[in-house]
């Protein structure tokens, strides 16, 4: 399962540094081991058997943390993200949500921002991504 959640960053992933317009993009150098390894949860949506769309997150003191969430190019502009966020946050017994995203990534904001997250930082990381943390009550 992490190789096919690594294809699908991959492909994902890409389409995101093209956005943000850098050639390194950190989330690209993670490798399958990195996922089975990251003690993450994932939630999937396939479509005829491929994997489409993957969200990972982690809950911890009553934080809800959201670390990932991609759809395959081929399926962009179906809904799935939103029905992936609205899975995870419609089950999480956490009282906050985070989120955190490139400020380039138009798609991915307007997204958050529909789900009722609000801006609360923005910084430049060690590799020059201008980005975003997002939150959202969920009680």
């Amino acid at each position: 399962m992490a190789s096919q959640i690594h294809d699908l960053f991959q492909r994902s992933y890409v389409v995101e540094a093209g956005l943000v317009g850098v050639d390194d993009f950190p989330p690209l150098r993670r490798k399958a081991s990195h996922i089975q390894s990251s003690g993450n949860q994932f939630v999937g949506e396939r479509i005829a058997g491929d994997l489409a769309a993957v969200l990972e997150y982690n809950e911890s003191g009553g934080d809800l943390s959201i670390d990932s969430l991609v759809v395959h190019p081929d399926f962009f502009r179906r809904g799935l993200a939103r029905q992936l966020m609205q899975t995870i946050l419609a089950s999480s017994s956490c009282r906050i949500a985070y989120v955190d995203t490139a400020a380039a990534n138009s798609p991915a904001l307007a997204l958050y921002r529909k789900l009722g997250f609000a801006d609360v930082r923005r910084w430049n990381t060690a590799d020059g991504i201008d980005k975003i943390r997002l939150r959202r009550s969920l009680s």
